[in-house]
């Protein structure tokens, strides 16, 4: 780690403390957690936080357990995790690191690392019973963030400023220091003698961050600083929170749930501004696949345009259509049609198949998997279910081997009920709403 001391005293430190350890106990309010992990890096914004959160601890804050990503995308990480581990032994602090195989990773890296490190710290934090975990972000990664999706063409909620807490893998992950600046924090650690790790792709120029960096200096002198597009970016986060309202009330007066399927009232979803129209389609592809991250920007414009025009579109194993006076929203079949898994597990992320304790089900050996084709035949009486035929081959039913033995959703239960885990109600509650 690079050397941070300048002869500075612990009393420097504790003044220069005073106002950012401020900004960290705001962000939690009056009921902070009493255990609270804590995500280091070993650069100098994660070490902030840990010695910051460590002040706090000692003036009645929450406990603290810390953890350390190693991505092993660099051979200088282990020993970064290494020494982390030791500044923590030094808290009196437990700290365990964490290992993702990232070196055999392909495609998108920089996303895949960022899924992996949140997926890895959410699981270490459920392990501990911890329910809440912080992380180093800053207002200089808000200004970053909005400079590299303004050169994407993002609208709105690519540019409003990054969200202070959030769930994710059953975790609330918070951003306590999105209220402060890189340069007074590392400040702090220099007056506390604490030096941190200088990771070296913050200044390659191959990288997207990196780039963004170098422009806010350049862009300085003309008053678009880092206080100033991190501003914007949060401005922007209340002009996404309203929309998100607005159309969460489109949502609930419009949307009804048939067989897994979202349908909308197609005149009264003509009548929605195009910014609150598309929330509703992205909400009901996250619904349905239970992917968290949006479709590219191309994409979505081609969806709304479809749904306006009342036009079959598929996008991301769903497939938009019109018909009855309603848009409909349904799995499609390819993206299910090789999916099969025992009865008692869910399947598709939404459907749990039950057996009637009263009838004539079987669970032995029984899997859940598409109906098909051939388990369309083998249901002469499937529009009783009230689907469509796309919506009915996606449906989700029950098999023993080749023999189709229950189709709940296409009229023929034979004692087998089907149970929708994501109903209207996490529809409603989705993230893009909020």
């Amino acid at each position: 780690m690079s050397d941070g001391t300048d002869g500075a005293n612990g009393a420097n430190g504790a003044n220069r403390a005073a106002p950012l350890l401020g900004a960290l106990r705001a962000h939690f309010g009056a009921n902070p957690p009493a255990r609270l992990g804590v995500a280091v890096s070993g650069g100098s914004d994660s070490l902030a936080l840990l010695h910051l959160l460590h002040d706090w601890r000692a003036t009645g804050g929450p406990e603290l357990c810390v953890t350390t990503v190693d991505h092993g995308l660099r051979a200088e990480a282990a020993d970064e995790a290494a020494q982390v581990a030791q500044i923590c032994t030094g808290l009196g602090l437990a700290h365990e690191t964490l290992h993702w195989a990232g070196s055999a990773a392909r495609g998108n890296i920089p996303d895949q690392a960022r899924r992996a490190r949140y997926r890895l710290m959410a699981g270490w934090a459920l392990r501990h019973g911890i329910a809440d975990v912080a992380i180093g972000h800053t207002g200089n990664d808000l200004a970053e963030t909005f400079l590299m999706r303004l050169a994407r063409g993002s609208g709105v909620d690519g540019l409003a400023a990054m969200r202070g807490r959030w769930q994710e893998g059953g975790v609330t992950f918070h951003r306590p220091m999105l209220a402060l600046g890189r340069a007074p924090l590392k400040s702090y650690l220099r007056a506390r003698g604490v030096g941190w790790a200088d990771d070296p792709t913050n200044d390659d120029p191959a990288y997207d961050r990196a780039r963004a960096r170098a422009a806010l200096a350049a862009l300085a002198p003309l008053g678009l600083g880092v206080d100033q597009l991190a501003a914007t970016a949060r401005r922007l986060a209340g002009a996404r929170a309203a929309l998100g309202a607005c159309a969460r009330r489109a949502a609930t007066d419009i949307t009804t749930v048939e067989g897994g399927d979202l349908l909308w009232r197609q005149t009264d979803f003509a009548a929605l501004p195009d910014e609150i129209a598309r929330r509703l389609l992205l909400a009901g592809l996250a619904w349905m696949t239970g992917r968290d991250y949006a479709p590219r920007g191309a994409a979505m414009v081609a969806l709304l345009e479809a749904a306006r025009a009342g036009r079959r579109m598929t996008l991301r194993g769903c497939v938009l259509s019109a018909g009855g006076g309603h848009l409909r929203l349904a799995r499609e079949y390819r993206a299910v049609a090789g999916l099969r898994v025992p009865s008692g597990a869910v399947w598709d992320g939404r459907w749990r198949a039950t057996g009637a304790t009263d009838g004539p089900a079987d669970t032995t050996r029984a899997t859940i998997a598409a109906l098909g084709a051939a388990g369309l035949r083998a249901c002469p009486d499937w529009r009783a279910g009230g689907l469509p035929h796309g919506s009915a081959l996606a449906s989700p039913a029950l098999w023993r081997g080749d023999t189709l033995i229950a189709a709940p959703l296409a009229g023929w239960p034979n004692g087998w009920r089907l149970h929708l885990l994501r109903d209207i109600t996490a529809y409603l509650d989705s993230p893009i709403f909020h």
